[in-house]
């Protein structure tokens, strides 16, 4: 299959049979002064169904999104079927801009880097950097398809991505990444490092660095204490870990029983993606058009909501080729790193944490933010790439003969 032009079409039985759906949602009710600590409070959900029903208007966020240039391709992912690939391409006019791959997590799409385009596309040809921006739905999200073949990992999600950065003509790219885009971009850089040759990062993952494998870092984590902002991160780390993590645990060991209920329930899958849309972010103001656009992509998905769970299961469970979840914590070599932290982010880890995960020459601490960084400060994503990858950046000329300002970089 060739690269072909793509356009988002919901049919309209499609949308009927979801207005039919919400007309018959059943609600729960709540205990009093329940308010957040419980979940998605009543009036929350009682507020968006009914805007879903009766006044989200689809056809103009759907007119909205194909505005960015979009595509389909086939890829042939090593051991499974062929999976037809939607993603965004945005080509920057600048001759020498670098090709950038922009990856996503859950609960997440392509949509995320919507806010980036416009930041990053056109560079100046002095003090700006531009990139040619590739932005694709995650096998089994959004308008991909999805496998029917149990095993899909991290390394299928990797090899996926690789490959078509690699049909597109990029033989050497970047990358953008956070939640489980974190974690795949973490396995290119190990099974592609001549290809992928910088990758920028938010939603680090990871533990402290070790006197076995990192003994210099090690020795500057125990005498350097915290500062006040990193200590309050792990803290809230933690807590989320301890207090906040079920749907974690559920989506790794038993995702087809949760299937069932975000499959069949448009109300049950709007609660279970808007109460991290609501918990993930620092006071970002959603506005129900922004919530409801999120939970649509994945109820219009071509693979269906319950697809997107499966990588959960396939990342902790054993991998034949032993690229494990565990293995993209672990220090990558040849990759350079640059990391963004955010206060409520998760986990918010110290800086210190996140240089064992690699050659990390950049790291920003951020005063305001949360999880989703593309959405909520596209500016401090698109500053940290300028200062990683422009002239007196650390990873300044990593892609051979393409340097962002239309000369030629390289070393």
């Amino acid at each position: 299959m060739d690269i072909q032009p793509f356009e988002i079409f919901v049919p309209d039985f499609a949308l009927s049979r979801l207005q039919e759906k919400l007309s018959l949602t059943e609600l729960p009710d709540e205990l009093d002064c329940a308010e957040w600590s419980m979940g998605v409070p009543l009036s929350e959900m009682r507020r968006l169904i009914s805007y879903w029903r009766d006044g989200f208007d689809w056809r103009k966020q759907e007119r909205e999104i194909n505005e960015m240039p979009q595509f389909r391709t086939a890829i042939q992912v090593d051991g499974f079927e062929e999976l037809k690939i939607h993603f965004v391409h945005q080509k920057s006019g600048v001759v020498g801009a670098i090709p950038l791959l922009f990856c996503h997590g859950w609960p997440g799409s392509f949509l995320e880097v919507k806010k980036l385009l416009p930041l990053l596309g056109a560079g100046d040809g002095k003090g700006s950097v531009a990139f040619h921006i590739v932005a694709p739905s995650l096998p089994n999200y959004g308008f991909s398809e999805g496998t029917k073949k149990k095993g899909f990992g991290l390394k299928q999600y990797a090899e996926t991505c690789h490959k078509l950065m690699q049909k597109l003509g990029y033989q050497q790219y970047v990358t953008q990444a956070g939640d489980w885009g974190f974690l795949i971009t973490r396995i290119i850089g190990l099974l592609y490092p001549t290809h992928c040759k910088a990758s920028h990062l938010n939603a680090p993952e990871g533990g402290p660095p070790s006197l076995l494998t990192h003994p210099l870092l090690a020795l500057q984590h125990l005498l350097t204490p915290y500062t006040a902002h990193e200590r309050a991160g792990l803290d809230q780390s933690i807590s989320r870990r301890k207090h906040e993590s079920a749907y974690e645990t559920q989506q790794q060991t038993k995702p087809q029983t949760l299937a069932y209920a975000l499959a069949d329930s448009p109300s049950g899958l709007l609660a279970w993606i808007y109460e991290k849309l609501h918990d993930w972010v620092d006071e970002y103001p959603w506005t129900d058009d922004e919530i409801l656009t999120w939970v649509s992509i994945y109820w219009h998905s071509t693979a269906g909501a319950a697809a997107s769970l499966r990588i959960y299961y396939e990342s902790v469970h054993s991998d034949p080729s032993g690229v494990h979840y565990d293995r993209a914590l672990e220090y990558i070599p040849f990759v350079k790193y640059a990391v963004a932290h955010f206060p409520r982010d998760l986990p918010a880890l110290p800086s210190s944490w996140a240089a064992a995960l690699g050659n990390v020459v950049y790291q920003s601490r951020n005063p305001r933010g949360g999880h989703f960084a593309a959405l909520e400060h596209p500016e401090v994503l698109a500053r940290d790439l300028q200062a990683f990858l422009g002239r007196g950046g650390r990873a300044y000329g990593c892609v051979d003969g393409l340097d962002g300002y239309g000369g030629v970089g390289g070393r």
